[in-house]
């Protein structure tokens, strides 16, 4: 159903983003879908626009696939340019040491240890990870699957972009390694 927080949220995006993606229609729905997009971003590139809750997948000039996603909460988001440079399926998981500190009764098993999370269908993760690096240092934000598919086309996030598991297979199985992601 559409709510008014993401009309309002997804008219906004295209408006303050004009010439990124041509006129669409501004209700949000989360599944993948062919889109015309402007010929600046070239094919084998990600653009993901978080005020929008949008990823696109440019196939050829000025055609991508449109997947919807959930993004960082407020002063968590990643943005700028990266590259991905692993990509993991059924990822292990472990949070950063600043979402221990942000939220220690959310994340006590990890506290004061090193236990990381395996892979598989209950990791925060989901089924495939694409990790995002800059200069090839680990940002540490990634696009990845999630166990939580009501958190797709809000902010909720600590940082990463988040995609329902059949909609980040379908990605991962299309992007390699190398891909260039921008982040607005």
């Amino acid at each position: 159903m559409l709510s008014r927080r993401h009309f309002m949220a997804s008219a906004a995006a295209a408006s303050a983003l004009p010439g990124l993606v041509e006129a669409q229609d501004y209700s949000f729905d989360p599944t993948p879908q062919e889109v015309r997009i402007k010929k600046e971003f070239l094919p084998g590139e990600i653009l993901v626009l978080p005020s929008s809750f949008y990823l696109y997948w440019v196939t050829e000039p000025r055609k991508a696939i449109r997947y919807g996603v959930g993004v960082g909460k407020a002063g968590l988001d990643f943005k700028g340019v990266a590259t991905i440079d692993v990509k993991k399926e059924w990822p292990t998981w472990r949070p950063t040491q600043e979402m221990i500190e942000r939220d220690p009764r959310a994340y006590a098993k990890f506290v004061d240890n090193d236990y990381i999370m395996p892979g598989g269908p209950g990791n925060p993760l989901g089924a495939r990870a694409l990790y995002l690096f800059q200069n090839g240092v680990d940002t540490y934000f990634r696009i990845h699957g999630t166990i939580q598919p009501e958190s797709i086309g809000q902010s909720v996030s600590n940082g990463c972009i988040r995609m329902l598991n059949d909609h980040v297979i379908d990605l991962y199985d299309r992007v390699p390694v190398g891909t260039k992601v921008t982040v607005l």
